[in-house]
């Protein structure tokens, strides 16, 4: 792609989404690691909200949440997702589809233990997605499971990371008269090579 220059350069599309980020994180007035992950329920009906994209690995995207959460239940039952991060300071966006698995392990204990007491003690006491009565109810078990954890709770079980494996990046840049820059990366597995593809606006 001989015009694909500047800000689209690189031959690693996580190393070029690595960039974006960083320089979302110069002009951007909160949360630039925002992402609008999309899912599907059983019957196919599409669902969509906003999380926060906790790391860009050599390979993929991982954002952690509770495991019994809609979305995770979702993305378990197809096994794929789909995000878009778009940045207004920057008008430029990436779009990712791709698998998903999860990330319970090593790694998802330290994230967890990084993250501070009060959120730790909250992935304790959320019954993320479920009815909840109310506010009050929700705040008792916060106060319950702050005696019971302590100053060190380990990790719930059902709380930990997701690697969104991409099979399909695009990077998008606003142009002049809406004629913007479009760059697709697409694969049919996950051990294919690239291929890269200007796209009309």
């Amino acid at each position: 792609m001989s015009d694909r220059a500047g800000i689209f350069s690189g031959d690693d599309p996580f190393v070029l989404a690595g960039q974006w980020l960083a320089a979302a994180a110069e002009s951007e007035m909160s949360d630039p690691n925002a992402i609008a992950l999309a899912t599907v329920d059983a019957t196919g009906l599409p669902n969509v909200r906003m999380v926060l994209l906790k790391e860009i690995e050599p390979d993929a995207f991982v954002f952690y949440t509770n495991y019994e959460s809609r979305k995770a239940v979702e993305i378990d039952a197809t096994g794929k997702a789909a995000f878009v991060m778009h940045w207004k300071s920057l008008a430029r966006q990436i779009r990712v589809r791709g698998l998903v698995t999860r990330e319970d392990g090593p790694i998802a204990d330290a994230y967890y233990a990084s993250r501070s007491l009060p959120s730790r003690i909250g992935a304790w006491a959320s019954r993320q997605s479920q009815p909840l009565e109310s506010r009050g109810i929700l705040m008792a078990e916060v106060a319950k499971k702050t005696l019971q954890l302590g100053t060190n709770p380990a990790r719930p079980h059902y709380w930990g990371g997701f690697r969104i494996i991409p099979l399909e990046i695009e990077f998008w840049a606003d142009g002049a008269f809406r004629l913007h820059d479009r760059f697709r990366w697409s694969r049919q597995t996950k051990d294919d090579d690239w291929k890269i593809t200007r796209l009309n606006p």
